[in-house]
């Protein structure tokens, strides 16, 4: 009988897997297609300069909306596995700091929603949304942990309703602090609870924001946002309850 250290298994090796060259293409297209929110923002950046909110938060949705979609590609088409060297949650994660957090608070006083003297308050929910997307918890694989930074819908509302600016800036500085609170938001395309319900809830929460962005002072922009802070309130709702789930099941 050989030693312990030299004994063999009947039991084949497995096979690396090995993808095609038109494999390893569609991957790269599926990278291309996520890198499109580059783009987006710096016409967005340029829409800011230009006092043009309506074409900036256009631009945004846009933004918002490849974001949304490209995690359906990329694990339809297992990038991971076609590109083991190149870190497309990286690349995500740049760009979702500019559309999500960078120009969405540059926006407040660019587009007079808070006085440009108070600019520097910015710093607080910037610096927050930063130490927010490098925690290593900050995504589990169905939630964000901590208010998910969504200044960008956040700009918008304040787009939308002009509030006095001390009420934006108190509002700004309490999701800074929500960030730290590691409450389970769900991620809304990976969620399993109420999967149906979020997604088509999701597509009339971008299409209320949409006809929001083109008509933000229109006739029927009451409408456009009372149908998205409902979705924004259902969002929150189950959120919560996922939060607790988690806790009772001694996952938390």
């Amino acid at each position: 009988m050989k030693p312990a250290h030299e004994q063999t298994t009947d039991a084949p090796l497995e096979a690396p897997l090995t993808y095609s060259q038109r494999d390893r293409a569609l991957a790269w297209g599926v990278h291309l297609y996520t890198a499109l929110g580059l783009p987006l923002n710096i016409a967005a950046a340029m829409a800011l300069i230009n006092k043009d909110g309506s074409l900036f938060f256009h631009l945004n949705l846009w933004a918002v909306f490849i974001d949304a979609t490209d995690g359906f590609m990329a694990r339809g088409i297992k990038v991971k596995e076609r590109l083991p060297n190149f870190d497309g949650g990286k690349l995500d994660d740049l760009i979702d700091f500019l559309t999500f957090t960078f120009l969405p608070l540059l926006s407040l006083p660019l587009l007079g929603l808070i006085p440009t003297s108070w600019t520097l308050w910015l710093s607080i929910p910037l610096i927050s949304s930063a130490y927010g997307f490098c925690q290593t918890r900050a995504k589990t694989d169905d939630a964000f942990v901590g208010f998910p930074s969504y200044w960008n819908i956040i700009a918008l509302y304040l787009f939308a309703f002009q509030p006095p600016a001390w009420v934006s800036l108190a509002l700004l500085m309490w999701l800074s602090v929500m960030v730290f609170v590691p409450i389970h938001y769900v991620y809304p395309t990976r969620n399993k609870t109420l999967f149906k319900t979020t997604m088509i809830g999701g597509g009339v929460f971008m299409l209320s924001l949409l006809g929001l962005v083109l008509e933000p002072q229109g006739p029927y922009a009451t409408i456009y946002a009372t149908l998205a802070l409902s979705y924004t309130a259902y969002y929150t709702v189950i959120s919560f309850a996922h939060h607790l789930k988690l806790k009772r099941e001694g996952k938390l």
